[in-house]
């Protein structure tokens, strides 16, 4: 069986839902992004293959046994931006638990009420 794949709407990447593991806020991610040449020509190619293609590689979310409602973009911050940038209203992603032990993507449904819905 393979991992699960959801469709999730793309305003729930924010600071206080879905939120980037490698920065404080995606604010810090974009800037980054804009300051860096490579991270800049990443994204701008996105923003050119996903309205033709859409988004090809789903979005890894990641959701923290300790604290679950702490849910983290683990990979993907370039697409997730390029997104946000283009006003996509949706994006594939996968997921997993975040625990000491293991991480394997799930089966299972995502468990949206961790996102406070």
């Amino acid at each position: 069986m393979d991992a699960w794949t959801g469709r999730m709407p793309t305003d729930r990447l924010n600071d206080k839902q879905i939120r980037p593991t490698e920065y404080r806020k995606w604010r810090h991610a974009e800037e980054r992004f804009e300051r860096r040449a490579q991270d800049r020509i990443i994204v701008e190619k996105l923003k050119v293959s996903i309205p033709e293609q859409s988004l090809l590689v789903p979005i890894q979310l990641g959701i923290s046994e300790r604290y679950p409602t702490d849910v983290y973009v683990t990979d993907g911050h370039h697409r997730s931006v390029a997104l946000m940038d283009l006003g996509i209203a949706e994006f594939p992603f996968h997921w997993y638990w975040i625990n000491n032990a293991s991480v394997r993507m799930e089966r299972e449904p995502f468990p949206y009420h961790v996102l406070g819905l």
